[in-house]
């Protein structure tokens, strides 16, 4: 059985449960034209984003974390330990349709993305770690990612074959290669690496609110399909799950306060540009057709989460007893001195 005939027999399996009003059981299909554009811009935006991530790194703080790799250890451990694990496990007890199982395991499996920076900044985390940590966590992506998803996903029936490695590879490896650029230029012209942050942060706020108003157009005769209770409690406990998890794994390793929230943030917050680009590049339009969706909708719960957590940090270091700013001094001290001890 090829890869063509395994799609088709998950869309069939899906659209059992997925009749029109019509009565008939067609598979969502977009138009070329506006597939093709959709196509395009989520490759420029993962493009721009992935340059203005490198330009946010500096080779001589990377090699430091590399030398004391506790910390990078312990949220890679986290990243690609955790997530996967959690997103296998939530699509199994809510026993979900093949295609949505997919889609929630590479969404589980993705690497780390640059708004735990953001987040972690928030947070008053350690910026560096947060940063190599990303690094990291991209690069390692490239291997561990379409071993990940072959391992879990020989727990749902048909999806044995049915994952696009050359296509998750491929969207893997382009990543990494504007990032690359976003590295040099920082390294050789840092003096425009602020212009192109600052740049990219705003293309993709603005390219977030563009891509859900298009998409709003485009799915919303079929976006009950994704707007599922199932699809919704994933996306709502998930970041969740990963921001606590890594922070309970921060703190059993002893890891400084500032590091443990660096590494919750760096968890639960995942690549939502490399997860919607993989799901709407890697798989043909007509089968995977509105799950795509599904990482805009992560997205809103993996930010309105941290910005709660964010909010609630800032309240108690406004609101903490006077007591502690002794302690938090000396911990301040500590962690400058050694900060992934």
């Amino acid at each position: 059985m090829n890869v063509t005939e395994v799609y088709k027999g998950i869309a069939n399996i899906y659209n059992e449960g997925n009749v029109s009003g019509n009565g008939s059981m067609g598979l969502f299909n977009i138009p070329p034209s506006i597939n093709k554009a959709t196509n395009v811009f989520s490759i420029v935006i993962l493009f721009i984003t992935m340059i203005s991530l490198g330009c946010t790194m500096e080779i001589s703080k990377i090699k430091v974390h590399l030398l004391k790799p506790k910390g990078v250890a312990i949220a890679l451990l986290a990243q690609f330990g955790l997530m996967p694990l959690t997103a296998f496990s939530l699509a199994k007890m809510l026993q979900m349709e093949p295609l949505k199982a997919v889609t929630v395991l590479i969404c589980g499996c993705c690497p780390g993305g640059n708004l735990s920076n953001i987040f972690s900044l928030a947070l008053k985390g350690d910026m560096n770690l947060s940063i190599v940590m990303t690094t990291c966590s991209c690069i390692a992506a490239l291997g561990l990612m379409p071993l990940l998803l072959f391992i879990f996903s020989q727990g749902f029936p048909g999806l044995e074959n049915a994952v696009p490695y050359t296509g998750i590879i491929f969207a893997l490896a382009f990543a990494l290669v504007p990032c690359g650029i976003g590295i040099a230029i920082n390294h050789y012209k840092p003096k425009y690496s602020s212009i192109i942050i600052k740049a990219g942060l705003g293309i993709l706020m603005v390219s977030c609110l563009v891509g859900f108003t298009l998409f709003g157009i485009v799915v919303k005769d079929v976006l009950w399909m994704v707007l599922t209770p199932d699809f919704l409690v994933v996306a709502a406990l998930m970041p969740l799950i990963g921001f606590t998890l890594g922070y309970v794994m921060s703190v059993v390793c002893r890891l400084s306060p500032k590091c443990s929230r660096t590494v919750s943030m760096e968890t639960g917050c995942q690549n939502i540009q490399l997860c919607f680009t993989i799901l709407k590049v890697a798989f043909p339009p007509e089968i995977i057709g509105p799950m795509f969706f599904f990482p805009m909708l992560y997205y809103t719960f993996q930010c309105g989460e941290a910005l709660l957590l964010a909010l609630c940090f800032r309240c108690y270091q406004v609101f903490k007893p006077p007591s502690e700013d002794g302690v938090d001094i000396k911990g301040a001290i500590e962690e400058k001195q050694n900060p992934v001890k």
